[in-house]
């Protein structure tokens, strides 16, 4: 019954990963929201307002599969929300006497909130996990590629030489950066919902404070100074995180792509027989993983404003915009982890060819050195007119289809003062790497 793929059995092995789907998936919410329940039984069994053995009964009672999911359904369609009918639920479950006390003093959004807290939790450790993953991957990658030398591009044209490692670190710095992102902003994401019907806790007397602190710490989520209900700025940075995670995602796998055409070849999606294949052409391989990568991080991309303008929210409750959120999240998780997955594929198993990079350096017989050979001359000849011999000496070697060196030979400023062993040096690419290994060398540093 699913439209949308991500959720399908059959699409989604391609969208999100089962992992995510099972911590943000429904059944978890619904688990998350019994434990909510049971933890402020709990709670308030500590501080005395509720009965320990109905506590204890609470407890046990919370397990989603002891409800009645049709019942529930139609609980939920009648009152807008799930709370009303799994309360009504896991009171009866935990039976006549414990049952009364459940829901002590708790409102539909605090359940609410508060799970979802927990199911992005658990969300938000998947992603690190996987994060962590990804990284090694690559800082593998740039430590092997380090001097690999290839052709930087810049306009999709050959600019200057760089070296593979360069690249990867380039790659690499913004995900490094992701880890210490996603561990400063938990504290701040992670937090109880705990207000009550405005967010006073006024039916809980004076014992509301207590109760707060009890139930987070039941729950191992941080305190807040006051109840968010309608201040979304927690979910809302979460979720521009995951946006900024595939944007950095989306760049690995624009870079392989372009570097995967036939025509480059200079890299290629890990090979499993059959994957990226053709119904018609037995010789494709397709940048599947890239593909999903860019398909994935473009939905989270999709679902972010949805989730920015549902911080609108109005008064001390919001009418609209808090059930937006549950439109988001979860498929902002599972996508945002599904395009992780695809670029951990990249990082442990990406095919390199470095004869190729090399080959597609010299295409153009040393043009990609104009910029080394205008700086060697400057010296000599002047900044602007070391530019002017060095274009025309460039015109000419296309023009001709003659190495830059020949040309720049025929130059008759440069042939009287520059000696041919030092043009020839000055067109070797391999001169010209400037601090691209530091670079590298300093990414790699952060990643030990």
């Amino acid at each position: 019954m699913s439209v949308n793929p991500a959720d399908s059995p059959v699409m989604g092995v391609l969208y999100g990963t089962d992992a995510m789907r099972d911590a943000m998936g429904e059944r978890a919410f619904l688990q998350r929201m019994l434990e909510v329940e049971a933890a402020l039984a709990r709670a308030q069994a500590r501080l005395g307002i509720v009965p320990s053995d109905a506590a204890e009964a609470i407890t046990r009672a919370a397990k989603v599969d002891r409800l009645d999911l049709q019942a529930l359904g139609a609980a939920t369609r009648n009152t807008g929300y799930p709370v009303v009918g799994l309360v009504k639920q896991l009171t009866a479950l935990a039976g006549e006497d414990a049952g009364r006390w459940t829901h002590w003093g708790a409102t539909t959004q605090d359940i609410m909130d508060t799970a979802v807290m927990l199911q992005m939790r658990q969300g938000l450790d998947l992603i690190r996990g996987e994060l962590l993953a990804t990284n090694a991957g690559f800082a593998r990658m740039a430590r092997e590629h380090r001097d690999t030398l290839m052709a930087g591009r810049t306009h999709l044209q050959h600019a200057l030489p760089v070296t593979f490692g360069y690249k990867v670190a380039v790659w690499l710095a913004p995900l490094l950066t992701m880890v210490e992102r996603l561990d400063q902003m938990r504290p701040r994401v992670e937090r109880l919902q705990f207000g009550g019907a405005a967010g006073t806790l006024a039916s809980l007397g004076n014992q509301g404070l207590a109760v707060q602190r009890e139930l987070a710490t039941e729950l191992g989520l941080a305190l807040p100074d006051i109840p968010w209900h309608v201040a979304r700025d927690g979910i809302g940075e979460a979720v521009c995180f995951l946006g900024l995670l595939c944007g950095a995602l989306s760049k690995i796998a624009t870079d392989v792509m372009l570097m995967m055409q036939t025509e480059l070849g200079e890299v290629n999606e890990p090979h499993v027989f059959g994957r990226g294949g053709s119904s018609t052409m037995p010789q494709k391989r397709n940048p599947i993983a890239c593909e999903y990568i860019l398909a994935q991080s473009r939905g989270v991309h999709a679902l972010v404003p949805q989730v920015l303008a549902a911080m609108a929210q109005d008064l001390e409750r919001g009418t609209g915009p808090w059930q937006a959120e549950a439109l988001a999240i979860g498929q902002c998780f599972n996508l945002a982890h599904g395009a992780l997955a695809q670029a951990r594929f990249l990082a442990e198993g990406l095919v390199v060819d470095p004869a190729r990079m090399r080959r597609n350096l010299d295409a153009t017989g040393g043009l990609i050195a104009g910029e080394q050979v205008m700086m060697g001359l400057a010296p000599v000849l002047g900044r602007g007119e070391a530019h002017h011999v060095v274009n025309r000496a460039c015109d000419t070697a296309i023009a001709r289809g003659i190495p830059l060196a020949r040309a720049l030979e025929e130059e008759p400023e440069v042939a009287s003062r520059i000696e041919r062993d030092r043009i020839a040096e000055l067109c070797d690419p391999a001169n010209y790497l400037g601090s691209a290994g530091a670079f590298v060398d300093q990414v790699l540093r952060r990643a030990d």
